[in-house]
């Protein structure tokens, strides 16, 4: 990279020497991180600008490119800078390139940022080139690049250290730019469909819309507790009884003071809906709609792979109440059972360990969870929850015990969860009365009563379809990747000293 004289001044420990090259620089040029730089063309522009140049061909036509140094070879003769798009390779010669540019090549590491004008030739072997006729140096990089062909080796600092991982790593970034398709594409089918896009606190007095721990902190001027946001989905219901729209949604972060997983990053990206007039069996179909959409969007089909499996996101999907999914898997016929003992009972004499105050509705979801969601690998909405495990959905008319409540699962992940919103006052208060004591039973005492969304529904709320979907998981699918990890661009970790 440098030439033999300036190799004997330098030191033979790496950052050391980009620290002394950067001093050289200083007293070479000045200004090593100017603030005043306009390329006139990214390098994608002009390989697409340029794509019919013929070999052994030099245009008149003089360009501004910029990027970082990926390569050199020939003490800096050939270069490759990368942008966010494309890289392109710069030529400085004797020939084309003025000698006081030259000059600067000894004091170019591969990852500073340079930027380059020049005119444009394609090679006799034909790779598309700048002639260099100025360089200019705009960021020297004091730390070295990972190795570009293996990048990080280690898990945990391809996490700790995401801008070398995508850096270093083709499948890192197209997987960050395809989540960014991915939202942006949820964000375009709702609004298509008439859904309107709002924004609700992320600080709550009293958290709720979900059973999780929340992440508590302190609001100094209010003199108040406040928790992160578990779930949005009281304000967006208090949306719907303000008649502002009738098909409202968000995308969301929320933040549950859980364990991490490869399924579970402590905050994490939700999409929320609530349609008016609507039911959960209009909420299926929207679902299988939205998820075919993305497919296509990302992968040109319906049909994808995810690690050796081969996934189709082509609708219908899969429907089966969950007593019959535990029924099929195991025997047992939930709905034959009448009592909570007999649940119990059912589920000991089958072999599975339930709490020895389960309910029946606990145990059908338990034995569910155990026997029947690892079989979910294609796209299945399961239906009919139980009604003690489900408390914002209105019930299965004729069976009181159930309720009108779908997940949906692929890959044996749960990706996606609905109701038929219950809109009824009196049966929500006690219903949400009952989840409380049970919190406050279970020893979360900070757990309390949302009046003002209890307030809100006093007001009527119309009936309505609902849908909370995992946005992490849903790209994690669509992009191939195992890890929730992978698609979070900075997840969480433990500290360096853990």
């Amino acid at each position: 990279m440098t030439d033999t004289k300036t190799e004997t001044t330098l030191s033979s420990d790496v950052t050391e020497v980009r620290a002394q090259k950067l001093k050289m620089l200083r007293e070479k040029i000045g200004d090593v991180y100017p603030a005043h730089f306009h390329r006139t063309i990214t390098n994608a522009e002009l390989a697409a600008k340029y794509e019919s140049l013929e070999a052994d061909v030099v245009t008149d036509d003089v360009v501004t490119v910029a990027g970082r140094v990926y390569s050199s070879r020939n003490s800096g003769m050939f270069m490759d800078i990368h942008d966010a798009g494309a890289k392109i390779q710069i030529f400085s010669h004797k020939d084309t390139t003025p000698e006081d540019a030259r000059a600067l090549l000894p004091l170019i590491d591969i990852g500073d940022i340079i930027g380059v004008t020049g005119v444009v030739r394609r090679t006799k072997r034909g790779e598309l080139s700048i002639n260099a006729q100025e360089i200019i140096m705009l960021t020297k990089a004091l730390l070295p690049m990972p190795e570009k062909w293996h990048g990080l080796s280690d898990i945990e600092q391809r996490y700790r250290k995401r801008h070398l991982d995508i850096m270093t790593n083709e499948e890192s970034k197209l997987r960050f730019r395809q989540r960014s398709q991915i939202v942006s594409g949820i964000r375009r089918f709702m609004e298509n469909d008439g859904f309107m896009e709002v924004e609700t606190p992320m600080l709550h007095s009293v958290y709720g819309g979900a059973t999780a721990e929340p992440f508590k902190t302190h609001h100094n001027t209010l003199k108040l507790d406040m928790y992160l946001r578990i779930a949005p989905e009281l304000y967006l219901k208090r949306t719907l009884v303000s008649g502002l729209t009738d098909k409202v949604f968000e995308i969301n972060r929320n933040f549950r003071n859980e364990g991490v997983s490869t399924r579970h990053n402590p905050e994490f990206t939700m999409m929320e809906c609530y349609w008016a007039y609507a039911d959960y069996e209009d909420i299926m179909d929207l679902v299988e709609r939205l998820f075919s959409d993305l497919a296509m969007k990302i992968h040109g089909s319906t049909e994808f792979a995810f690690g050796d499996r081969e996934i189709s996101f082509k609708g219908p999907f899969k429907r089966v109440p969950m007593p019959d999914a535990v029924k099929q898997a195991t025997g047992i016929d939930f709905l034959a059972i009448k009592t909570d003992e007999e649940a119990r009972a059912a589920a000991k004499a089958a072999g599975f360990e339930v709490e020895k105050d389960a309910t029946w509705g606990e145990c059908l979801a338990f034995i569910f969870e155990e026997k029947v969601e690892q079989t979910l690998i294609q796209p299945s909405h399961v239906t009919h929850f139980p009604k003690d495990i489900s408390p914002f959905a209105k019930e299965v008319p004729g069976e009181p015990r159930l309720v009108e409540r779908f997940e949906t699962y692929c890959n044996a992940w749960e990706i996606g969860n609905a109701f038929s919103e219950l809109n009824d006052p009196e049966e929500q208060r006690a219903r949400m009365v009952e989840q409380l004591t049970q919190a406050h039973a279970r020893g979360e005492k900070a757990k309390q009563l949302d009046d003002e969304f209890l307030d809100a529904i006093d007001q009527g709320m119309p009936p309505a379809g609902g849908l909370g979907i995992g946005v992490d998981r849903l790209i994690m699918l669509l992009t191939n990747a195992p890890s929730i990890r992978d698609i979070i661009l900075f997840p969480a970790r433990r500290n360096k000293a853990d």
